[in-house]
């Protein structure tokens, strides 16, 4: 298990609801949750090993929201 954290621009319960079926529809992530009250919008996934970044980042592109991996 390992943990990923994303800068994104998830800001509200709205983005958060439009978000939910699309994390829970990646099958290597077992937990996810987004601060929306940290100004960076932290987007952190527990997840297998096996999870690759690039999946995270493109379906939340074709969803119409931005996430860039950070190491914090």
């Amino acid at each position: 298990m390992e943990t990923l954290k994303f800068k994104t621009n998830i800001k509200c319960g709205g983005c958060i609801a439009a978000v939910t079926p699309i994390l829970n529809n990646i099958p290597e992530i077992s937990k996810w949750e987004v601060d929306i009250e940290n100004p960076e919008k932290t987007l952190t996934i527990q997840a297998d090993e096996q999870l690759e970044v690039a999946t995270v980042v493109d379906a939340l592109e074709k969803a119409g929201y931005t996430a860039t991996e950070t190491n914090s």
